[in-house]
């Protein structure tokens, strides 16, 4: 196709309709005219994807698609839409499709704790690689528990911690090292600190204070991780798309990996803010937080599950993308 010769035949369109879709106020006839031009120029583009994918094209004539398209459904209304299918597809579509990196990264630092965990409980190196003895005392029997401070600022602090170290996850994941780095610290401290409480026979002290708010905290650290490794994954071995592409691809879908973290993450903070440290009973506490990982879990299998089977990645729409290069 001469696309120079396409793109003389249907300039004039495409000058109407992005004057339309900056018209503040629009007329009936102009509302149809508008109507008429998207479906007019979403064909234009197909044609211009399979025929002659000029990039600069393509891209131009996506963005002037989705300006029109917002213009026809309101602006208001589309955003309201676009919430809800980030929310209730994009995202939980993102985590569903890092699950199996999540669980085997939960798998992996679950070993590295209890190993660390049993090295420390039952050996002298391991009891004394945690400081002296005195130190040990008194972290066993006053600072471990006075931690759990019940407060929002606690709650807050702890969130936004948390909620930085995930990010870091997925955002550094491209380098493999550092989601690696920081699970094997985390799982190491995870370890020794209860190895330790387990030396001083406060095991359960240990799990009553750890399980309501660590349920979802530790999944929510580990699901980052995964997802992390996941995009370095797609760099190491892109399949039979381009390493950019795949990369490209990857990533954005990865960056709503961690957007629902800071969701799961303010919830367990909220738990260790407010339910960890409380004067509730310990079952009662452990029980919050067992249904607060079962929700979470719920949101990647059941919602995360039917937006992936419907067409889903978590990555953007073509239209939002733009041009995407043809590849075997």
């Amino acid at each position: 196709m001469d696309l120079q010769a396409f793109t003389t035949a249907h300039d004039d369109e495409w000058r109407e309709l992005r004057a339309l879709t900056r018209t503040r106020r629009l007329t009936s006839e102009q509302s149809d005219r508008l109507v008429l031009l998207y479906q007019v120029v979403s064909t234009h583009l197909s044609v211009l994807r399979s025929t002659a994918p000029d990039p600069v094209l393509v891209q131009d004539l996506s963005l002037l698609l989705s300006d029109a398209r917002a213009k026809i459904a309101g602006a208001q209304d589309n955003s309201w839409r676009g919430i809800a299918t980030l929310l209730g597809e994009s995202v939980p579509a993102a985590l569903y499709r890092a699950r199996w990196w999540s669980h085997a990264v939960t798998f992996a630092c679950v070993a590295v704790a209890v190993i660390i965990g049993v090295w420390v409980a039952t050996t002298p190196e391991g009891l004394a690689a945690l400081g002296s003895e005195a130190e040990r005392d008194q972290y066993v029997n006053e600072a471990f528990e006075s931690y759990y401070d019940p407060s929002a600022g606690f709650a807050t602090m702890v969130w936004a911690n948390n909620a930085w170290i995930a990010a870091q996850c997925v955002a550094f994941g491209i380098t493999g090292a550092w989601p690696a780095i920081v699970l094997v610290i985390n799982a190491v401290n995870v370890g020794m600190v209860g190895g330790l409480m387990a030396s001083y026979g406060e095991l359960g002290l240990f799990l009553q204070l750890i399980a309501p708010h660590g349920l979802l905290e530790l999944t929510a650290i580990f699901v980052a991780g995964g997802a992390g490794l996941k995009l370095f994954w797609s760099l190491v071995a892109p399949g039979r798309r381009p390493r950019t592409v795949a990369v490209a691809e990857e990533g954005r879908s990865l960056m709503l990996v961690a957007l629902g973290l800071v969701g799961a993450l303010a919830l367990s903070g909220v738990i260790e803010g407010f339910v960890t440290g409380s004067t509730m009973v310990w079952w009662l506490k452990i029980v919050i937080g067992a249904i607060a990982l079962a929700l979470f879990w719920a949101y990647v299998y059941v919602l995360g599950g039917r937006a992936v089977r419907a067409g889903k990645t978590g990555d953007l729409d073509e239209q939002e993308a733009g041009f995407r290069q043809q590849y075997a």
